[in-house]
Parts: C-alpha cells; structure tokens; sequence
C-alpha cells in the first residue's frame, strides 16, 4: 500500500472540515462529485494510501463551495 505525505494527509483534513463545516456526510459528498457512495471514505480513512489530485481538489472547491486554496497550507512541509 502506497504511503501518502504530510501534505497530502494534511489536504485531506481541510476538505474533511470543510465537509464537516456544511454539515454534509462523506455520502452527502460522493454524491455531489458524482462519485460512489464510499469515494471520500477511501481517502479520509487513509486506509488505501489515496490522495487527492489537483484536479480532484478543484472539483472539491465547488462541490464545498470555496477556493482550492483553502485546502492548501500557509507554508510548506518539510
């Protein structure tokens, strides 16, 4: 199984608290991307090794109604 990153773990965690923010389940959210119903799952359990891709984070930013930046940090990562 693949390792994710500081970052990547850390990207996750912003779109998990902006999910949580709406008050919308990881379901509530699969649906909105147009995905299967345990898509976020995979990635918030960091059980696969998953990790969003630039352009999964964009098609976040709209389905949570905010900017792609939000889920990046101030600063970089060691």
């Amino acid at each position: 199984m693949p390792k994710i990153s500081a970052i990547d773990i850390y990207v996750i965690a912003q779109v998990k608290k902006r999910r949580e923010e709406l008050k919308l389940s990881q379901e509530d959210l699969s649906f909105r991307l147009n995905k299967s119903e345990g898509y976020i799952s995979q990635f918030e359990s960091h059980k696969r090794g998953k990790a969003f891709s630039i352009r999964m984070l964009n098609d976040l930013a709209k389905a949570l109604d905010c900017s792609p930046k939000y889920f990046m940090p101030d600063q970089w990562f060691e």
